[in-house]
């Protein structure tokens, strides 16, 4: 089977070091940096159904490793959030009949 259309995985490790694996919604590259939307997954399909909650994460270099960190700016939040959030209408917003 052709897995080319699956979702897009990465795993983050906690301050614990617990593993915690998400799914890549979408990717803002402007000039405040480059964002990743991430909905975290779930092992039962029907948590997943219920999911609401997306996280933004900034890329960030660091020791020349790409890293991904919290935004901790509260105005930048706000303005990637409405941005991704008018991608995602755009994306699964029903057609008119």
């Amino acid at each position: 089977m052709n897995n080319e259309y699956g979702a897009d995985l990465i795993t983050l490790i906690d301050d614990e070091g617990v593993e915690h694996e998400f799914e890549i919604l979408d990717e803002i590259d402007n000039e405040d940096g480059v964002f990743y939307a991430l909905l975290p997954t779930f092992d039962d399909p029907q948590s997943e159904l219920e999911a609401d909650t997306y996280y933004i994460f900034e890329v960030i270099e660091e020791d020349g490793e790409e890293q991904l960190a919290e935004v901790e700016d509260d105005e930048l939040l706000d303005k990637l959030a409405a941005i991704f959030e008018s991608r995602f209408e755009e994306l699964y917003e029903e057609p008119e009949q």
